[in-house]
């Protein structure tokens, strides 16, 4: 017995429900049974050469189908009706589908409308693959003989422009011949009908002459012209202007060139080192170190591209379209000022691991560092945005009011400095904040006043403290004892409220002293407190004058004195002068902040005395010894 062809049932079923929705012809058929008895009623849909057919038009899954390829689809002639027929033959229309293989059974179908049936014959007739090929082949034919055609029309027309090129060369040529031929004649007549007359001659000369003297002058004042525009303050201007354009291209190629060090130098072999399978540094540190810097580079890459491209236009300088398109994208560098600080303390901590120190000296060991260090890159972009300040106040130093990118400079100008400001406040309070957590922490006992995010810290250093004797006086016959100055030695720090006393421990840790906690409201200072001269006789002139008074009375506790001995006079003097400020005029700004050793003085650096603090964990905080 033959075996039945097998079929991907589930693609079947999915080109049934792709004919139910997208099918050329669908629509209820009757269909003559295989026992040739009966008519059944059936859905069927036409896709390609796919005919299927349903139950019903609700069926989701088909219940046949028919491979139309290669057969022929006719009408068919109504059959005689029968006596037990009960339906009008007038009624239905008939037409079969042939088969081409022999035995197959012809498919017998019938449709209740003659136009129905007609559609249904033409899109069956239509289905077949072969037709839709010879059809292709007659387009196919068609489209190279319109393409014969078309070049046939275009070598003609080139034909025809070639002859109008020789025409109108040959035109040219006729009319040079005619002007020659006219100029000829001219000068044929002139010698025939003009006398040679020596005041002819005289007179072409001094038109000659008077020629020369016209051309001589009219050179002589568009030199002066000229000559006095360069002298010009307006010319002078301008040079300086494209001085200042030229210079600021020079800088941004360095800048770029700097990032691109630090990136394929640093950034990007770290990386690969963080994956090795004993990494010297993990991807968090390379992250914390590096931020953001490979997107500031790329900015930087497409500013500096765009700047060249316009001074090669030059003398046509249009500058203030780079800046608002680099404007809003320099919010980057809020983030990389923030982290900067924090950045070099990751790297400083990772510096104590022996391999990555090891890596990091290969690393700047290279031709491309010029002997610089990685801190020494991370530094640069933080002078980028008042580098960009600074250029744009010369520029429009030298660039005239009504110049056209005038107004457009001093936008940019205004928003940088805003952008600055900004990264200003931000980084001063995130470094007072960072510092304070930094002194809490190192404090054994804790301290809980420093945790106030409104404590500003203003100086921090060495101090002698000294005792007071059992009856309250100052043992001043002491102060130049080595003993009194280990003994009393004591680390102060002094904040916009309270003025804090501590002792060093070991491991650099540190110990708050009895009424080590002193609030500035509750003092009295006494800059130069009385002695006797036997006092200041034995206490020696090394420490003369160079000891205050604070004099503390709290509220819930008895009052006090604290006697401290400062190392210098200059010394005594910033500290008597900073607690003498906070006691009456309370917390200053954080813009100012003192070193360890020094006075406070306004930074040198466009954003706080560390650049810039990330609100990270604190490191280790640097103590005077």
């Amino acid at each position: 017995m033959q075996k039945g062809i097998r079929l991907n049932d589930g693609h079947v079923a999915s080109l049934g429900l792709l004919a139910r929705k997208d099918g050329t012809r669908k629509g209820y058929l009757s269909k003559r049974s295989s026992d040739n008895t009966k008519w059944q009623t059936k859905w069927f849909a036409l896709l390609q050469n796919l005919l299927f057919y349903f139950e019903s038009d609700s069926s989701s899954r088909p219940s046949g189908l028919y491979l139309l390829e290669g057969c022929v689809c006719d009408r068919a002639p109504s059959p005689k009706p029968a006596l037990s027929a009960k339906e009008p033959l007038e009624k239905q229309h008939y037409f079969t589908v042939n088969f081409t293989h022999e035995n197959q059974k012809a498919l017998e179908l019938r449709t209740e409308d003659a136009k129905d049936c007609d559609e249904w014959v033409a899109a069956i007739a239509h289905a077949s693959y072969r037709t839709l090929a010879t059809e292709h082949e007659a387009l196919m034919q068609k489209y190279l003989h319109l393409l014969q055609i078309v070049e046939t029309e275009k070598t003609v027309a080139k034909q025809l422009r070639q002859q109008i090129e020789d025409g109108e060369i040959e035109i040219e040529r006729l009319k040079a011949e005619i002007a020659s031929l006219l100029k000829d004649n001219e000068r044929i007549q002139s010698t025939q009908t003009v006398t040679h007359n020596d005041e002819d001659s005289d007179i072409k000369k001094i038109k000659k002459v008077q020629s020369f003297l016209r051309g001589w002058l009219c050179r002589r004042k568009w030199k002066t012209i000229i000559q006095d525009y360069i002298r010009s303050p307006h010319a002078d201007s301008m040079r300086k202007r494209n001085q200042v354009v030229f210079s600021m291209l020079e800088a941004e190629a360095e800048y770029v060139q700097q990032l691109h060090i630090l990136v394929n130098n640093f950034l990007r072999p770290l990386r690969m080192a963080a994956s090795s399978k004993k990494p010297p540094i993990t991807h968090d540190d390379v992250s914390s170190i590096f931020l953001n810097s490979e997107t500031i580079m790329f900015l930087h890459q497409i500013f500096y591209q765009g700047l060249k491209a316009r001074i090669s236009s030059w003398p046509t300088l249009v500058l203030a379209d780079l800046f608002d398109i680099l404007l809003p994208m320099l919010n980057i560098y809020q983030e990389f000022v923030r982290n900067h600080q924090y950045s070099l303390q990751i790297l400083a901590h990772c510096k104590q691991n022996r391999d990555f120190d090891k890596l990091l000296k290969h690393y700047e060991a290279k031709p491309d560092c010029e002997e610089r260090t990685l801190e020494t890159f991370l530094t640069y972009p933080m002078f980028q945005i008042p580098r960009y300040i600074l250029t744009l106040h010369e520029l429009l130093a030298h660039t005239p009011h009504e110049h056209v990118e005038r107004n457009s400079l001093d936008y940019a100008k205004s928003k940088l400095e805003e952008l600055s400001r900004i990264m200003h406040d931000e980084v001063s309070e995130t470094e007072n904040i960072r510092k304070n957590l930094a002194i809490e922490r190192m404090i054994i006992e804790g301290c809980e006043i420093l945790l106030d995010t409104s404590q500003t810290f203003v100086r921090q250093g060495s101090l002698i403290q000294v005792p007071m004797s059992e009856k309250g006086k100052i043992t001043r016959g002491r102060l130049g004892s080595l003993s009194l100055k280990k003994e009393g030695e004591r680390q102060c720090f002094l904040f916009s409220k309270h003025l804090i006393i501590c002792t060093r421990g070991s491991g650099g840790k540190l110990h708050l002293t009895k009424n080590g906690v002193i609030s500035l409201i509750d003092c009295t200072l006494m800059e130069d407190p009385e002695s006797t001269e036997e006092e200041a006789k034995g206490s020696g002139q090394d420490v003369d004058h160079l000891d205050f008074k604070i004099g503390v009375e709290p509220k819930d506790s008895p009052p006090f004195t604290v006697i401290l001995v400062a190392s210098s006079r200059q010394e005594k003097a910033a500290w008597t002068s900073d607690i003498s400020q906070r006691m009456f005029t309370g917390p200053r700004p954080p813009g100012n902040v003192a070193d360890a050793n020094g006075y406070g003085s306004p930074s040198p650096f466009p954003w706080g005395t560390a650049l810039a603090i990330s609100l990270g964990p604190p490191g280790p905080l640097s103590l005077p010894h």
